[in-house]
């Protein structure tokens, strides 16, 4: 077991307040590999689910007693106080907490005294006893407890002293941990410090844990704010997933907690973890990753100006705010219309290309870069088609693994409305010239499959070339059906992807030219050497 010290908890939970997010749905076997990923960056309490309230999370408990075997973290089962007018012991979703299995319990508990009248329909004095009942119980039954003060904040401002008693309640009978909650997601960085500041000013010993919404894009600040107040356990989901708005990023807390404010909150090491844990569990919520997410987004650390990539190249650290291997990330450069020969030679050292010394060469790359980008490229999203440009530019002989004689799709309406596209594919290569079809359900999907069947006769390793993804712009100030149009491509040979441009008043030509161009990176990832350049 490396569970962190006690002195500071991490508290995801992705698994029950993340799965609120529209859009997420995670079955059993999502909710075990959840665990595990988590369980990987070491945080220290991973809330599973409402046993008893939901089949779903008590199948999940069932299984991970059987099929978890977690080394940082605690499993949490979440669940509500026991209802009015009965006992802990009696209350049937109580008794599903501790048939969970799990060692700790977190109780949601009301605090705002609209909700006790409105939404329980209870007295005061009621609602403080079903705390501090199903608490004691709990404890009472071996279980460690936190007590989630829902609505906290604005009972605060409504009623300050009735979210005191309820926070007492709970606290005299046991509970580890008060969280105050901001579930409206309605505070501000300023307000929780001075909330938070005021509760623990009462008296020694009381533990406050924090929960934040992102109603107001502040929930990661809120979080922080909270810490700096005095707050020793937060609160959390993976990638901010969450009802509405979301929550309070765990890798932007944790991130903002271990290198800004220099706590140590996560086993030694396992902050490296945060960019591939962030991007396994976007894949598992079926979500894809956000790019510009902090810490985590492969845009974190990308720089486009050219002023940035002349300071980067004298010392990273002046445009970065941090070391990005810090957080398992990487810094990039990318190619657009604002670079200068600064980022130019920067990527190209990126893709294996030192143009440092080969000041002419450099010249001319970055002439044909700003003339590409004035006809509607951009290579920010396309570093194989950059690198074959570059290549091309600063190989000394010209050399093609293949030549393209012609192309040509048709495109036909047969009797009973089927649609079919056939491609035909004319090129040399390994001294042949070839001739194939393709017959696909579209002209590009017939292209790509012409263009490959002919050349997998030379290059069998083509087969395990897969397009994985074709999006096309209709690119600013074009309009119209003879608009120019953008396409990227994306290509995959089953160990890893790669994206290609092309640009055409023709939507199947920029098709052809970002095929070809992913057939012949491809080849080249594939260490084919290429053959003599050969005129068709």
């Amino acid at each position: 077991m490396n569970r962190p010290d006690d002195a500071f908890h991490v508290y995801d939970t992705t698994l029950r307040d993340g799965a609120q997010r529209e859009g997420i749905s995670y079955s059993i076997a999502d909710k075990l590999a959840v665990s595990r990923l988590l369980d990987d960056l070491g945080v220290g309490f991973i809330e599973g689910g409402w046993p008893g309230a939901l089949p779903k999370d008590t199948e999940f408990f069932a299984r991970a007693r059987q099929e978890l075997d977690l080394r940082s973290a605690r499993l949490v089962a979440f669940g509500a106080t026991r209802r009015a007018g009965t006992s802990a012991a009696e209350d049937p979703q109580v008794r599903a907490l501790l048939e969970s299995g799990a060692d700790v319990v977190t109780l949601v508990a009301k605090s705002d005294v609209r909700h006790v009248t409105e939404a329980l329909r209870t007295t005061f004095d009621e609602n403080l006893a079903m705390v501090s009942d199903t608490v004691a119980y709990l404890v009472g039954e071996g279980r460690q407890v936190f007590l989630d003060l829902e609505h906290f904040f604005d009972g605060y401002h409504h009623d300050r002293d009735y979210g005191l008693r309820v926070l007492d309640a709970g606290l005299e009978a046991g509970a580890d941990v008060g969280v105050l909650c901001d579930t409206n997601g309605g505070m501000l960085p300023i307000g929780i410090h001075r909330i938070v500041g005021e509760v623990l000013e009462r008296g020694a010993g009381v533990r406050l844990g924090i929960h934040c919404q992102d109603d107001t894009g502040c929930a990661v600040a809120n979080t922080l704010a909270a810490v700096e107040a005095g707050a020793t356990h937060v609160q959390c989901t993976a990638n901010g997933y969450g009802e509405r708005t979301g929550n309070a990023d765990l890798f932007s807390v944790v991130a903002n907690l271990e290198t800004k404010l220099d706590r140590r909150v996560l086993p030694p090491g396992h902050l490296t973890e945060l960019v591939r844990v962030s991007h396994a569990l976007a894949e598992i919520a079926n979500i894809a990753p956000d790019t510009h997410q902090p810490y985590v987004g492969v845009s974190a650390f990308a720089h486009k100006a050219g002023l940035h990539a002349s300071a980067i190249k004298v010392s990273p650290d002046l445009y970065n705010h941090l070391d990005p291997a810090l957080v398992g990330n990487d810094m990039r450069v990318l190619v657009t219309e604002m670079a200068g020969r600064a980022s130019i030679e920067l990527k190209g050292r990126e893709l294996g290309y030192d143009l440092t010394e080969d000041r002419e060469a450099l010249g001319r790359v970055v002439a044909r870069v700003k003339d590409l980008e004035a006809r509607g490229y951009s290579f920010e999203a396309a570093d194989a088609s950059f690198e074959l440009l570059l290549r091309d530019i600063t190989e000394a002989d010209s050399r093609r693994y293949f030549t393209v004689e012609s192309w040509r799709t048709i495109v036909e309406q047969r009797p009973g409305g089927e649609i079919v596209s056939e491609a035909t594919v004319k090129v040399r290569a390994g001294g042949r010239r070839i001739v194939a079809t393709g017959e696909g359900n579209g002209p590009v999907n017939a292209l790509d499959i012409g263009l490959r069947q002919a050349l997998g006769q030379i290059f069998p390793e083509l087969a395990s070339l897969e397009l994985v993804d074709y999006k096309v712009r209709i690119l600013e100030g074009s309009e119209g059906t003879d608009a120019v149009t953008r396409v990227l491509v994306e290509t995959s040979d089953g160990k890893g992807e790669w994206d290609t441009i092309g640009v055409h008043e023709n939507v199947i030509a920029a098709s052809w030219v970002a095929l070809e161009e992913a057939i012949t990176y491809g080849l080249l990832r594939a260490g084919r050497v290429a053959e003599e350049h050969e005129e068709s």
